[in-house]
Protein backbone atom coordinates (compact mmCIF):
# COMPACT_ATOMS: atom_id res chain seq x y z
CA UNK A 1 0.00 0.00 0.00
CA UNK A 2 1.35 3.48 -1.07
CA UNK A 3 2.45 5.11 2.53
CA UNK A 4 0.27 8.26 1.36
CA UNK A 5 -3.04 6.19 1.06
CA UNK A 6 -2.13 4.27 4.05
CA UNK A 7 -1.76 7.32 5.98
CA UNK A 8 -5.32 8.97 4.19
CA UNK A 9 -6.52 5.65 5.39
CA UNK A 10 -5.66 5.93 9.14
CA UNK A 11 -6.95 9.98 8.77
CA UNK A 12 -10.50 8.86 7.39
CA UNK A 13 -10.67 6.20 10.19
CA UNK A 14 -9.78 8.86 12.85
CA UNK A 15 -11.64 11.92 11.23
CA UNK A 16 -14.32 9.89 9.72
CA UNK A 17 -15.92 6.08 9.59
CA UNK A 18 -13.23 4.67 7.00
CA UNK A 19 -13.33 5.13 3.54
CA UNK A 20 -13.28 2.38 0.43
CA UNK A 21 -10.06 2.22 -1.49
CA UNK A 22 -11.23 4.49 -4.56
CA UNK A 23 -11.93 7.30 -1.88
CA UNK A 24 -8.66 7.04 -0.47
CA UNK A 25 -6.73 7.16 -3.79
CA UNK A 26 -9.04 10.11 -4.68
CA UNK A 27 -7.86 12.34 -1.39
CA UNK A 28 -4.46 11.13 -1.74
CA UNK A 29 -4.30 12.87 -5.12
CA UNK A 30 -5.66 15.90 -3.56
CA UNK A 31 -2.73 15.65 -0.46
CA UNK A 32 -3.24 15.39 3.09
CA UNK A 33 -2.96 18.75 4.27
CA UNK A 34 -5.58 19.50 1.89
CA UNK A 35 -7.75 16.85 2.93
CA UNK A 36 -7.37 18.03 6.79
CA UNK A 37 -8.51 21.25 6.02
CA UNK A 38 -11.62 19.68 3.87
CA UNK A 39 -12.37 17.60 6.69
CA UNK A 40 -12.51 21.06 9.41
CA UNK A 41 -15.24 22.59 7.08
CA UNK A 42 -17.82 20.81 6.50
CA UNK A 43 -19.90 23.68 6.16
CA UNK A 44 -18.16 24.01 2.71
CA UNK A 45 -19.67 20.22 1.85
CA UNK A 46 -22.84 19.00 0.68
CA UNK A 47 -25.58 18.20 2.81
CA UNK A 48 -26.89 14.30 3.19
CA UNK A 49 -29.87 14.21 1.08
CA UNK A 50 -32.35 12.90 3.04
CA UNK A 51 -35.88 13.43 0.44
CA UNK A 52 -35.83 9.82 0.01
CA UNK A 53 -35.34 9.35 3.51
CA UNK A 54 -38.41 11.17 4.23
CA UNK A 55 -40.72 9.19 2.23
CA UNK A 56 -39.63 5.80 2.52
CA UNK A 57 -39.10 5.85 6.84
CA UNK A 58 -42.72 7.24 7.63
CA UNK A 59 -42.67 6.10 10.74
CA UNK A 60 -39.33 8.30 11.23
CA UNK A 61 -40.68 11.42 9.69
CA UNK A 62 -42.10 12.93 13.56
CA UNK A 63 -38.63 11.94 15.28
CA UNK A 64 -40.27 10.86 18.46
CA UNK A 65 -39.17 7.54 18.90
CA UNK A 66 -35.27 6.46 20.30
CA UNK A 67 -35.05 3.41 17.87
CA UNK A 68 -36.33 5.84 14.34
CA UNK A 69 -33.70 8.50 15.68
CA UNK A 70 -30.77 5.62 16.65
CA UNK A 71 -31.09 4.51 12.74
CA UNK A 72 -31.44 7.93 11.26
CA UNK A 73 -28.03 9.00 13.34
CA UNK A 74 -26.21 5.93 12.15
CA UNK A 75 -27.05 6.16 8.58
CA UNK A 76 -26.03 9.49 8.75
CA UNK A 77 -22.97 8.39 10.26
CA UNK A 78 -22.37 6.10 7.62
CA UNK A 79 -23.36 8.18 4.62
CA UNK A 80 -23.33 11.88 5.11
CA UNK A 81 -20.09 14.04 3.02
CA UNK A 82 -19.48 15.47 6.55
CA UNK A 83 -17.74 12.54 7.97
CA UNK A 84 -15.62 14.85 10.23
CA UNK A 85 -19.00 16.67 11.31
CA UNK A 86 -20.74 13.14 12.33
CA UNK A 87 -17.41 12.52 14.40
CA UNK A 88 -17.43 15.35 16.09
CA UNK A 89 -21.09 15.03 16.85
CA UNK A 90 -20.55 11.24 18.44
CA UNK A 91 -17.14 13.03 20.45
CA UNK A 92 -19.50 16.01 22.10
CA UNK A 93 -22.49 13.16 22.58
CA UNK A 94 -19.86 11.09 24.91
CA UNK A 95 -18.80 13.73 26.87
CA UNK A 96 -21.51 15.93 27.41
CA UNK A 97 -23.86 12.76 27.90
CA UNK A 98 -27.62 13.03 27.88
CA UNK A 99 -29.70 9.84 28.26
CA UNK A 100 -33.30 9.12 27.18
CA UNK A 101 -33.72 6.41 29.75
CA UNK A 102 -34.24 9.55 31.46
CA UNK A 103 -35.70 12.06 29.50
CA UNK A 104 -37.90 9.96 27.39
CA UNK A 105 -37.59 12.57 24.66
CA UNK A 106 -35.25 11.27 22.07
CA UNK A 107 -36.29 14.20 19.61
CA UNK A 108 -34.99 16.62 22.13
CA UNK A 109 -31.65 14.67 22.21
CA UNK A 110 -31.66 14.93 18.91
CA UNK A 111 -31.98 18.81 18.89
CA UNK A 112 -29.20 18.38 21.21
CA UNK A 113 -27.05 16.43 18.46
CA UNK A 114 -27.86 19.04 15.81
CA UNK A 115 -26.55 22.11 17.48
CA UNK A 116 -23.41 19.93 18.40
CA UNK A 117 -22.97 19.66 14.42
CA UNK A 118 -23.46 23.32 14.30
CA UNK A 119 -21.21 23.99 17.02
CA UNK A 120 -19.06 21.24 17.30
CA UNK A 121 -15.77 23.01 15.87
CA UNK A 122 -16.55 26.74 17.51
CA UNK A 123 -15.30 28.11 20.40
CA UNK A 124 -15.87 25.78 23.31
CA UNK A 125 -17.09 28.71 26.08
CA UNK A 126 -20.03 28.94 23.73
CA UNK A 127 -20.65 25.37 23.59
CA UNK A 128 -20.67 25.31 27.12
CA UNK A 129 -23.20 27.77 27.19
CA UNK A 130 -25.11 26.53 24.96
CA UNK A 131 -25.16 22.89 27.28
CA UNK A 132 -26.54 25.09 30.11
CA UNK A 133 -29.87 26.68 28.04
CA UNK A 134 -30.12 23.02 26.27
CA UNK A 135 -33.43 21.42 27.76
CA UNK A 136 -32.43 17.86 27.80
CA UNK A 137 -29.84 18.24 29.68
CA UNK A 138 -31.02 20.75 31.91
CA UNK A 139 -33.72 17.85 32.78
CA UNK A 140 -31.11 14.50 32.39
CA UNK A 141 -29.46 16.87 35.46
CA UNK A 142 -32.18 18.38 37.25
CA UNK A 143 -31.87 21.89 37.33
CA UNK A 144 -35.05 22.80 36.35
CA UNK A 145 -35.08 21.53 40.04
CA UNK A 146 -32.53 24.03 41.15
CA UNK A 147 -34.21 27.09 43.18
CA UNK A 148 -32.92 29.72 45.02
CA UNK A 149 -34.70 28.23 48.20
CA UNK A 150 -33.56 24.66 47.60
CA UNK A 151 -30.10 24.53 45.33
CA UNK A 152 -29.74 21.46 43.11
CA UNK A 153 -25.96 20.66 42.67
CA UNK A 154 -26.41 18.48 40.12
CA UNK A 155 -26.11 20.05 36.90
CA UNK A 156 -23.46 22.53 39.10
CA UNK A 157 -21.08 19.41 39.67
CA UNK A 158 -21.44 17.60 36.56
CA UNK A 159 -20.13 20.97 34.41
CA UNK A 160 -17.14 21.25 36.80
CA UNK A 161 -15.91 17.44 36.78
CA UNK A 162 -17.18 16.07 33.65
CA UNK A 163 -18.04 18.46 30.87
CA UNK A 164 -15.45 21.37 31.59
CA UNK A 165 -11.92 20.67 34.17
CA UNK A 166 -12.11 17.07 35.84
CA UNK A 167 -11.84 16.70 38.94
CA UNK A 168 -7.51 17.42 38.98
CA UNK A 169 -4.68 17.59 37.32
CA UNK A 170 -0.86 17.00 38.00
CA UNK A 171 -1.68 15.50 41.09
CA UNK A 172 -3.98 18.79 41.87
CA UNK A 173 -7.60 19.03 42.77
CA UNK A 174 -9.03 21.64 40.12
CA UNK A 175 -11.95 22.59 42.04
CA UNK A 176 -13.40 22.84 45.95
CA UNK A 177 -17.11 22.05 47.11
CA UNK A 178 -17.17 25.82 47.66
CA UNK A 179 -16.54 26.25 44.00
CA UNK A 180 -19.50 23.78 42.86
CA UNK A 181 -21.30 25.70 44.76
CA UNK A 182 -20.92 28.91 43.54
CA UNK A 183 -21.82 27.16 40.35
CA UNK A 184 -24.88 25.94 41.19
CA UNK A 185 -26.47 29.44 42.64
CA UNK A 186 -24.93 30.93 39.52
CA UNK A 187 -26.99 28.86 37.62
CA UNK A 188 -30.34 28.73 39.69
CA UNK A 189 -33.10 30.03 37.58
CA UNK A 190 -32.00 28.36 34.71
CA UNK A 191 -34.70 25.89 33.76
CA UNK A 192 -37.43 24.81 30.95
CA UNK A 193 -40.39 26.25 29.91
CA UNK A 194 -43.76 24.90 30.79
CA UNK A 195 -44.44 22.67 27.54
CA UNK A 196 -46.83 23.44 25.07
CA UNK A 197 -49.96 21.06 24.47
CA UNK A 198 -49.56 18.19 21.91
CA UNK A 199 -52.74 18.99 20.40
CA UNK A 200 -53.84 19.25 18.17
CA UNK A 201 -50.12 19.40 15.94
CA UNK A 202 -48.15 17.11 17.71
CA UNK A 203 -45.64 17.35 20.27
CA UNK A 204 -43.10 20.35 20.42
CA UNK A 205 -39.42 20.85 21.62
CA UNK A 206 -39.13 21.86 24.93
CA UNK A 207 -37.20 25.77 25.32
CA UNK A 208 -34.89 27.01 28.00
CA UNK A 209 -36.35 29.14 30.34
CA UNK A 210 -34.24 31.94 32.75
CA UNK A 211 -36.04 32.94 35.81
CA UNK A 212 -34.97 35.67 36.97
CA UNK A 213 -37.10 35.59 40.48
CA UNK A 214 -35.58 31.85 41.03
CA UNK A 215 -32.40 33.35 40.70
CA UNK A 216 -29.65 33.82 43.83
CA UNK A 217 -28.65 37.13 43.55
CA UNK A 218 -25.62 38.05 45.66
CA UNK A 219 -21.89 38.10 45.70
CA UNK A 220 -19.95 34.52 44.49
CA UNK A 221 -16.27 33.24 45.19
CA UNK A 222 -15.81 30.67 42.21
CA UNK A 223 -12.30 29.58 41.39
CA UNK A 224 -10.90 32.78 43.44
CA UNK A 225 -12.74 35.38 41.51
CA UNK A 226 -15.93 37.23 42.84
CA UNK A 227 -18.87 38.69 42.30
CA UNK A 228 -22.36 38.50 41.39
CA UNK A 229 -22.24 35.99 39.41
CA UNK A 230 -24.66 34.20 37.29
CA UNK A 231 -24.28 31.00 34.82
CA UNK A 232 -22.38 32.91 31.74
CA UNK A 233 -19.62 34.55 34.92
CA UNK A 234 -19.31 30.93 35.66
CA UNK A 235 -18.65 29.42 32.28
CA UNK A 236 -16.34 32.51 31.37
CA UNK A 237 -14.39 31.66 34.46
CA UNK A 238 -14.11 27.91 33.54
CA UNK A 239 -13.08 28.35 29.97
CA UNK A 240 -10.21 30.59 30.45
CA UNK A 241 -9.00 28.20 32.95
CA UNK A 242 -5.74 26.26 32.64
CA UNK A 243 -7.47 23.11 33.57
CA UNK A 244 -10.28 23.44 30.97
CA UNK A 245 -7.07 23.41 28.08
CA UNK A 246 -5.87 20.41 29.58
CA UNK A 247 -9.39 18.56 29.81
CA UNK A 248 -10.23 19.59 26.37
CA UNK A 249 -6.88 18.40 24.80
CA UNK A 250 -6.73 14.93 26.62
CA UNK A 251 -10.24 13.98 25.46
CA UNK A 252 -8.92 14.86 21.84
CA UNK A 253 -6.07 12.98 22.05
CA UNK A 254 -8.08 10.37 23.94
CA UNK A 255 -10.93 10.21 20.72
CA UNK A 256 -8.33 10.76 18.19
CA UNK A 257 -4.73 9.59 18.66
CA UNK A 258 -4.36 6.72 21.32
CA UNK A 259 -6.68 5.18 24.52
CA UNK A 260 -5.95 7.30 27.45
CA UNK A 261 -6.89 5.90 30.86
CA UNK A 262 -10.29 6.20 31.76
CA UNK A 263 -11.11 10.28 32.60
CA UNK A 264 -11.73 9.63 36.75
CA UNK A 265 -7.71 8.68 36.63
CA UNK A 266 -6.39 12.00 34.65
CA UNK A 267 -5.99 14.00 38.19
CA UNK A 268 -2.91 11.43 39.17
CA UNK A 269 -2.04 9.65 35.69
CA UNK A 270 -0.17 12.44 33.37
CA UNK A 271 -1.14 12.26 29.89
CA UNK A 272 0.73 9.70 27.47
CA UNK A 273 1.79 12.30 24.86
CA UNK A 274 2.58 16.20 27.01
CA UNK A 275 4.47 18.03 23.63
CA UNK A 276 1.48 16.87 21.81
CA UNK A 277 -1.11 18.36 25.13
CA UNK A 278 0.87 21.20 25.55
CA UNK A 279 0.55 22.16 22.05
CA UNK A 280 -2.86 21.31 22.39
CA UNK A 281 -3.26 23.70 25.27
CA UNK A 282 -1.02 26.39 23.80
CA UNK A 283 -3.65 26.24 20.87
CA UNK A 284 -6.81 26.62 22.70
CA UNK A 285 -5.65 29.80 24.05
CA UNK A 286 -3.77 31.46 20.91
CA UNK A 287 -7.38 30.79 19.52
CA UNK A 288 -9.59 31.84 21.56
CA UNK A 289 -10.77 28.33 22.28
CA UNK A 290 -11.80 27.05 19.20
CA UNK A 291 -11.72 23.48 18.70
CA UNK A 292 -11.32 23.44 15.07
CA UNK A 293 -8.01 25.28 15.72
CA UNK A 294 -7.23 22.74 17.90
CA UNK A 295 -7.96 19.41 15.93
CA UNK A 296 -5.96 21.44 13.00
CA UNK A 297 -3.07 20.90 15.24
CA UNK A 298 -3.75 17.49 16.07
CA UNK A 299 -4.10 15.67 12.87
CA UNK A 300 -1.04 17.47 11.11
CA UNK A 301 1.09 15.98 14.20
CA UNK A 302 3.27 13.45 14.03
CA UNK A 303 2.23 12.06 16.96
CA UNK A 304 -1.29 11.68 14.96
CA UNK A 305 0.35 10.19 11.94
CA UNK A 306 2.54 7.28 13.92
CA UNK A 307 -0.27 6.12 15.98
CA UNK A 308 -2.41 4.31 13.56
CA UNK A 309 -4.12 0.87 15.17
CA UNK A 310 -3.39 2.53 18.76
CA UNK A 311 -7.05 2.83 19.46
CA UNK A 312 -9.97 0.33 19.94
CA UNK A 313 -12.76 0.89 17.78
CA UNK A 314 -15.98 1.89 19.68
CA UNK A 315 -19.28 0.06 18.89
CA UNK A 316 -20.46 2.88 16.47
CA UNK A 317 -17.06 2.95 14.46
CA UNK A 318 -16.64 -1.05 14.13
CA UNK A 319 -20.40 -1.01 12.79
CA UNK A 320 -20.14 2.01 10.60
CA UNK A 321 -16.64 1.70 9.52
CA UNK A 322 -17.77 -2.01 8.42
CA UNK A 323 -20.81 -0.75 6.39
CA UNK A 324 -18.88 1.65 4.62
CA UNK A 325 -16.44 -0.64 3.29
CA UNK A 326 -19.82 -2.68 2.36
CA UNK A 327 -21.57 -0.16 0.48
CA UNK A 328 -25.14 -1.59 0.66
CA UNK A 329 -26.50 1.52 3.19
CA UNK A 330 -26.65 3.67 0.85
CA UNK A 331 -30.20 4.13 0.83
CA UNK A 332 -32.90 3.35 3.46
CA UNK A 333 -33.94 -0.01 3.51
CA UNK A 334 -36.58 -2.37 5.09
CA UNK A 335 -33.77 -3.24 7.94
CA UNK A 336 -33.03 0.39 8.40
CA UNK A 337 -32.19 -0.05 12.17
CA UNK A 338 -30.31 -3.04 12.54
CA UNK A 339 -27.22 -1.42 12.64
CA UNK A 340 -28.17 1.02 15.36
CA UNK A 341 -29.45 -2.60 17.06
CA UNK A 342 -25.63 -3.47 16.45
CA UNK A 343 -24.10 -0.68 17.67
CA UNK A 344 -26.24 -1.15 21.04
CA UNK A 345 -25.36 -4.89 21.05
CA UNK A 346 -21.60 -4.03 21.23
CA UNK A 347 -22.25 -1.44 24.46
CA UNK A 348 -22.96 1.48 22.87
CA UNK A 349 -26.79 3.07 23.31
CA UNK A 350 -26.60 5.87 21.35
CA UNK A 351 -28.83 8.63 22.80
CA UNK A 352 -28.69 6.69 26.01
CA UNK A 353 -25.25 6.26 27.70
CA UNK A 354 -25.31 4.52 31.07
CA UNK A 355 -24.78 7.33 33.03
CA UNK A 356 -24.04 11.02 32.64
CA UNK A 357 -19.99 9.86 32.92
CA UNK A 358 -20.48 8.44 29.15
CA UNK A 359 -18.91 5.08 27.74
CA UNK A 360 -15.68 3.66 28.94
CA UNK A 361 -13.58 3.17 26.09
CA UNK A 362 -10.35 1.98 24.74
CA UNK A 363 -10.20 -1.68 26.12
CA UNK A 364 -13.26 -1.60 28.22
CA UNK A 365 -15.23 -1.63 24.93
CA UNK A 366 -14.62 -5.42 24.45
CA UNK A 367 -15.48 -8.31 26.53
CA UNK A 368 -16.35 -11.44 25.43
CA UNK A 369 -20.06 -11.02 24.67
CA UNK A 370 -19.29 -7.38 22.54
CA UNK A 371 -15.98 -9.32 21.03
CA UNK A 372 -18.60 -11.85 19.48
CA UNK A 373 -20.88 -9.84 18.39
CA UNK A 374 -18.04 -7.34 16.30
CA UNK A 375 -16.77 -10.51 15.19
CA UNK A 376 -20.13 -12.16 13.86
CA UNK A 377 -21.40 -8.46 12.52
CA UNK A 378 -18.49 -7.77 10.57
CA UNK A 379 -17.72 -11.40 8.83
CA UNK A 380 -21.44 -11.46 8.51
CA UNK A 381 -20.94 -8.21 5.94
CA UNK A 382 -18.15 -8.96 4.51
CA UNK A 383 -19.45 -12.46 3.54
CA UNK A 384 -21.98 -10.19 0.96
CA UNK A 385 -20.24 -11.30 -2.01
CA UNK A 386 -23.29 -9.12 -3.80
CA UNK A 387 -23.11 -5.92 -2.58
CA UNK A 388 -21.28 -2.69 -3.65
CA UNK A 389 -17.94 -2.66 -1.93
CA UNK A 390 -17.14 -5.95 -2.11
CA UNK A 391 -17.81 -6.52 -5.50
CA UNK A 392 -15.36 -3.77 -6.08
CA UNK A 393 -12.66 -5.35 -3.52
CA UNK A 394 -13.21 -8.23 -5.87
CA UNK A 395 -12.52 -6.64 -9.59
CA UNK A 396 -9.73 -4.60 -8.22
CA UNK A 397 -7.94 -8.03 -6.90
CA UNK A 398 -9.20 -9.44 -10.63
CA UNK A 399 -7.46 -6.56 -12.59
CA UNK A 400 -3.49 -7.83 -11.34
CA UNK A 401 -4.04 -10.91 -13.90
CA UNK A 402 -6.08 -14.30 -14.21
CA UNK A 403 -3.23 -15.53 -11.36
CA UNK A 404 -2.36 -14.08 -8.37
CA UNK A 405 -0.10 -15.32 -5.33
CA UNK A 406 -1.22 -16.43 -1.85
CA UNK A 407 1.10 -13.21 -0.79
CA UNK A 408 -0.25 -10.89 -2.55
CA UNK A 409 -3.87 -11.97 -2.17
CA UNK A 410 -3.85 -11.64 1.23
CA UNK A 411 -1.47 -8.11 0.68
CA UNK A 412 -4.23 -6.78 -1.66
CA UNK A 413 -7.20 -8.24 0.72
CA UNK A 414 -5.63 -5.95 3.46
CA UNK A 415 -4.55 -2.88 1.67
CA UNK A 416 -8.13 -2.69 0.27
CA UNK A 417 -9.68 -2.97 3.81
CA UNK A 418 -7.48 0.15 4.65
CA UNK A 419 -3.98 -1.27 5.22
CA UNK A 420 -4.40 -3.29 8.08
CA UNK A 421 -1.11 -5.35 9.51
CA UNK A 422 -1.48 -8.34 10.57
CA UNK A 423 0.83 -10.50 13.62
CA UNK A 424 3.22 -12.76 11.87
CA UNK A 425 1.59 -15.61 13.43
CA UNK A 426 -2.07 -14.88 11.62
CA UNK A 427 -0.69 -13.07 8.70
CA UNK A 428 1.41 -17.29 7.67
CA UNK A 429 -1.93 -18.86 8.73
CA UNK A 430 -3.99 -16.37 6.08
CA UNK A 431 -1.58 -17.21 3.42
CA UNK A 432 -1.37 -20.41 3.68
CA UNK A 433 -5.61 -20.21 3.44
CA UNK A 434 -5.24 -18.24 0.57
CA UNK A 435 -3.31 -20.55 -1.30
CA UNK A 436 -6.61 -22.38 -2.20
CA UNK A 437 -7.68 -19.47 -3.83
CA UNK A 438 -4.39 -19.03 -5.59
CA UNK A 439 -4.91 -21.91 -7.76
CA UNK A 440 -8.15 -20.92 -9.15
CA UNK A 441 -8.85 -18.35 -12.17
CA UNK A 442 -9.25 -15.26 -10.76
CA UNK A 443 -12.25 -14.66 -13.67
CA UNK A 444 -14.40 -17.06 -11.93
CA UNK A 445 -17.15 -16.86 -9.05
CA UNK A 446 -15.78 -19.62 -6.84
CA UNK A 447 -12.61 -16.67 -6.97
CA UNK A 448 -14.55 -14.62 -5.96
CA UNK A 449 -15.99 -16.20 -3.24
CA UNK A 450 -12.85 -17.19 -1.70
CA UNK A 451 -12.16 -13.47 -1.40
CA UNK A 452 -14.88 -12.67 0.44
CA UNK A 453 -13.80 -15.53 2.78
CA UNK A 454 -10.53 -14.39 3.04
CA UNK A 455 -11.76 -10.88 4.03
CA UNK A 456 -14.07 -12.15 6.77
CA UNK A 457 -10.83 -14.33 7.87
CA UNK A 458 -8.97 -10.55 8.29
CA UNK A 459 -12.03 -8.54 10.13
CA UNK A 460 -11.87 -11.96 12.25
CA UNK A 461 -8.70 -10.62 13.68
CA UNK A 462 -7.85 -9.01 16.96
CA UNK A 463 -6.29 -6.64 14.23
CA UNK A 464 -9.63 -5.44 13.03
CA UNK A 465 -11.33 -4.28 16.74
CA UNK A 466 -8.41 -1.41 16.25
CA UNK A 467 -8.39 2.27 14.49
Amino acid sequence: MAEDIGLMAHLMRRAGFGATYEELERRAEVGYEATVEELLHPEDQPELQMDVMNRYMHGWRDKQGLMANQGYWTYRMVNSPKQLEEKMCLFWHGIFCVGDSKCMRARQILIQLDKFRIQGFGNFETLLTYLATDPAMLYYLDNQLSHKEAVNENWGRELLELFSMGVGMDDHANYTEDDVKACAQAFTGWTIANAIPRYPYGSYANKFLYNQFDHIEEDKTFLGESGNFNGEDVIRIIAKHPATARFVSRHLYNYFVADEPQVPAWQSIPPKDPELIKALEDEYFRSGYEIRSMLRVLFNSDSFKNARFAKVKSPAEAVCGTIRLVGDFTTPNPRFYDPALEIGYMGQDLMNPPTVEGWHTGKEWIDSGTLVERINFAAGEMGKVNSTGIKQIIERIKSAGETISAEDLVKRCLEMLGGYELMEENQKLLVEHAATAASMNTKTDEFAQAVSQILQLIVSTQEYQFN
